[in-house]
């Protein structure tokens, strides 16, 4: 009977922690998966991957909008690298279009996420898959899921130029500002994208924060140093700042010579 008795809260045991995976990563939902986007201008594109990025908040991050010519690729494992793991790639509003242009929307796929990855099959692997996401307000890194040309936009007043605040990788890059929106080009990617930007008003900003800490630094330094002087100054006035002879180069103490 004891034994019945454990067999039966291992087996209860093993259809909670079944059940609690499964709520977990029960998958993305049609809502989710069909939510309205527009992809019209990156498909404009003439780069097989384009990639627009509207930037986020201090406190809020941002999103991103992908479309893929897949070029004979009918699935793509869809991930961030974080430190030590692999997480599976939230996405929202996806769109594939057929060869011949015929749209369908993320229900109509094969779409399976995972702890690790999101498994997305398309029936031809010559169309055109569309997905957008969440980038960080400062930050964005996405693999590349397919080989080929890539184009990334970031949103108006956006920079990645600058050394202190700014960062591409991988190198390899064209770089032009098109209407205030700064647009960076590679003709092959097969690593991720890992890009650092800023807005332009941030630079005079930072400065002026920089100048002002330097100057109520300065500020403060000076006025110890006064103040200093002036306790030394007023040492000197009493008379209790008296220098004592040093006579250690008089020979030795009496008697030992």
């Amino acid at each position: 009977m004891n034994r019945r008795l454990a067999l039966a809260v291992i087996a209860v045991a093993l259809l909670a922690t079944t059940a609690g995976c499964s709520a977990i990563f029960g998958g993305i939902s049609d809502e989710e998966l069909d939510r309205e986007q527009e992809y019209d201008d990156l498909q404009d594109s003439d780069a097989d991957v384009a990639i627009d990025i509207e930037g986020g908040t201090v406190l809020t991050s941002g999103e991103f909008r992908a479309v893929y010519d897949l070029n004979e690729t009918e699935e793509l494992s869809l991930y961030r690298s974080s430190l030590y793991t692999e997480d599976a790639l939230d996405i929202h509003s996806v769109r594939y279009w057929y060869p011949n242009g015929t749209e369908v929307t993320g229900s109509d796929l094969e779409i399976d996420q995972g702890r690790s990855s999101t498994e997305v099959e398309v029936p031809d692997g010559n169309g055109t898959l569309a997905f957008s996401g969440s980038a960080g307000s400062r930050t964005f890194q996405l693999p590349a899921y397919v080989h080929g040309s890539y184009e990334v936009t970031l949103s108006e007043g956006y920079r990645t130029s600058n050394f202190l605040f700014g960062d591409v990788s991988p190198g390899g890059y064209e770089r032009e500002v098109v209407d205030d929106r700064e647009r960076l080009a590679w003709d092959e990617v097969d690593s991720t994208i890992s890009l650092r930007y800023y807005l332009t008003r941030d630079i005079p900003l930072f400065a002026g924060l920089v100048g002002t800490v330097v100057l109520l630094g300065g500020g403060a330094m000076a006025y110890y140093y006064r103040k200093v002087q002036r306790l030394k100054e007023q040492r000197e006035e009493m008379g209790l700042d008296v220098e004592i002879d040093d006579d250690s180069d008089d020979g030795p103490p009496p008697g030992m010579k």
